[in-house]
């Protein structure tokens, strides 16, 4: 990718989560960028492309972690990380999470892909819960699909914390990041065995007094 196309997806990405993406057109990233709407034209046909192209530069980042799940040493410290990471690169994007309904409608190919990839982070949850028990640091479950809705919740939080975070912005920056990230790790905290527990206990000690 040329340094000109980046430059615009940057530039379109900081417009897009400060205004959001259907308050932002070509002739404000233009603007913005010194050049005329004919230029960016040159570079992007219409904003939907710059919304496509900017999708799946965070997606590509997304599916790296998916990929590299079965490499990984497994720790409650581990998730933690990989959580909060996770959570930080997309505040690099909130206006396609505070906007997700919206945004997948308007393109087919990012739809699909949204759509193939909540099939990868179920396996992705799956394959977790499989290296956590390994590691004694779960327990099996109580029913047949006890860990399909766990896995479900999980990626449900995943995806609209952020939005629920725009409604309240106080907790929509960095400083709060961490009310999100232990939210998240809560979801998880009832299925640890005693040993997971006690991981828990001791990396996030001021939960427990």
């Amino acid at each position: 990718m040329s340094k000109k196309k980046k430059l615009i997806l940057e530039t379109a990405r900081t417009l897009f989560n400060e205004r959001g993406y259907s308050q932002v057109t070509i002739r404000m990233i233009a603007l913005k960028l010194n050049m005329s709407s004919g230029n960016l034209n040159y570079h992007f046909k219409k904003r939907e492309d710059i919304f496509e192209a900017l999708y799946f530069e965070m997606a590509s980042e997304f599916d790296e972690r998916i990929n590299v799940l079965s490499k990984i040493e497994i720790s409650i410290e581990q998730v933690k990380n990989d959580v909060e990471r996770s959570m930080k690169r997309m505040l690099d994007y909130s206006f396609f999470w505070t906007d997700l309904y919206n945004l997948l409608s308007i393109n087919v190919k990012v739809q699909e892909h949204f759509q193939e990839v909540y099939k990868k982070r179920i396996n992705g949850c799956f394959l977790l819960f499989k290296k956590m028990k390994e590691k004694d640091l779960m327990i099996d479950s109580s029913f047949e699909f006890e860990y399909d809705f766990l896995a479900d919740r999980m990626i449900n939080y995943g995806n609209t914390w952020l939005y629920s975070g725009s409604i309240y912005p106080n907790k929509l920056n960095l400083a709060n990041i961490d009310y999100h990230i232990h939210t998240f790790l809560s979801i998880l905290f009832p299925y640890l065995t005693f040993k997971g527990k006690r991981k828990f206990q001791n990396l996030l000690p001021e939960f427990f007094g």
